[in-house]
């Protein structure tokens, strides 16, 4: 895993980046010692560009779960050195309990994950986010892509009471369509 906190330099650039493309920041006043980040609405590569720019002008930077099929050369090493952790789509149960020990072994873990699993229309949210969590005992930080208004940040933080069907309806309400950078692909009312 990589350190939560980069040089200055990052942190002052990313910061000026995020002046100029015009996104207001949300961020909380206190954050925990570790969370999992769920991420929503992800329809386009530009959700990836944008929170990462996001956090680096915080001074620091998640970890990300992305799908191993990206993690080839020489995007495999620009992935890792960003914070980017594969995962094998197939093996969805070892996903979990891998994360689970990593928060064991990592004080000050932050692991952001995109609930719709893909930038395609989903039909339903995958769990993995929320047992990671429950998982590993940590909270919820909740976070949103609001490309209509271009807010980015941390808006809410939220803890797993175990009702995972009452759980996503309440971390899904705090989504929509409105926000994303493609509104069609983004499913308001995903099954549970």
């Amino acid at each position: 895993m990589n350190p939560t906190a980069l040089k200055p330099r990052s942190k002052f650039w990313a910061t000026i980046l995020r002046k100029v493309m015009g996104w207001t920041p949300i961020m909380p006043d206190s954050r925990p010692e570790q969370s999992v980040i769920c991420v929503a609405p992800h329809t386009s590569n530009a959700d990836f560009f944008v929170g990462l720019v996001f956090y680096l002008a915080y001074g620091g930077m998640p970890n990300f779960l992305i799908k191993k099929e990206w993690f080839v050369f020489p995007l495999n090493f620009i992935f890792k050195a960003l914070g980017g952790v594969a995962v094998d789509r197939k093996r969805g149960s070892s996903t979990v309990s891998v994360m689970t020990e990593a928060f064991e072994s990592n004080p000050h873990l932050h692991l952001a994950v995109t609930p719709e699993g893909s930038r395609s229309y989903a039909q339903r949210w995958k769990t993995g986010f929320y047992r990671i969590a429950q998982g590993a005992g940590v909270p919820i930080e909740i976070a949103k892509l609001d490309f209509a208004k271009k807010e980015v940040g941390i808006v809410d933080l939220f803890y797993p009471t175990g009702d995972l069907e009452k759980d996503l309806r309440h971390l899904q309400s705090y989504y929509s369509s409105k926000m994303a950078k493609k509104p069609e692909l983004y499913n308001d009312n995903p099954s549970l």
